[in-house]
């Protein structure tokens, strides 16, 4: 089982690569891989809808991580997403990639158990928490949860390193992310049959 962990900060070894390790070492304590992916600090494109990933399964544009992260998330078991706080949502270039990404995915992942994890100063972080989760809610991935919203506090990873609470809820939700991966592994059941999906459109001729 494997874990995908990533960093949507421009900061390699910053505020939310702290949380993520806090993570990492949870999960690897209780037997299960990670893999750590960083979206870098380069200029990552937004959806154009073009349209193309319907043919090809993935973006237009290969000049970014975006692409690397669809085949990443689809080899892993679940998926971490992190993102320090810009003006009380999550940065913008992780935005523009998980915009891309998801919209690629088309449904393949699906049941994938997954979780958001946020870093700010002070405030934002909700409304950060609430914008990551949405991501998995729209694609029938189940969202894991810990003991508080997940993030952490602080200017600096040091800083980070003095939130006790918010270094907590990373472990905790390492601890229920390995949880619920080996119980679906467990399991080893179908995934539910899905119904044909059905489009509702409010204006109407």
């Amino acid at each position: 089982m494997k874990v995908l962990l990533i960093n949507g900060s421009p900061h390699t070894n910053g505020c939310t690569r702290t949380a993520l390790d806090e993570i990492a070492g949870e999960l690897e304590k209780n037997g299960v891989e990670t893999e750590f992916f960083h979206i870098g600090n380069r200029p990552i494109h937004g959806c154009i809808a073009c349209g193309k990933c319907a043919e090809t399964g993935y973006c237009v544009f290969g000049d970014d991580p975006a692409n690397a992260c669809l085949d990443r998330i689809r080899a892993a078991n679940g998926v971490i997403v992190g993102s320090p706080v810009y003006y009380a949502a999550p940065n913008g270039a992780l935005c523009a990639m998980l915009d891309r990404v998801f919209y690629a995915s088309r449904g393949s992942f699906a049941c994938k158990p997954a979780a958001a994890v946020v870093s700010c100063r002070r405030g934002g972080s909700t409304a950060a928490f609430d914008r990551l989760n949405k991501y998995f809610t729209i694609s029938n991935m189940p969202v894991v949860s810990s003991q508080y919203w997940n993030m952490v506090h602080g200017n600096t990873p040091e800083e980070v390193r003095q939130d006790l609470e918010g270094l907590q809820i990373m472990r905790t939700l390492g601890k229920n992310m390995a949880w619920l991966l080996k119980c679906i592994e467990k399991a080893a059941l179908p995934p539910p049959e899905a119904e044909p999906h059905l489009w509702t459109n409010f204006i109407r001729e």
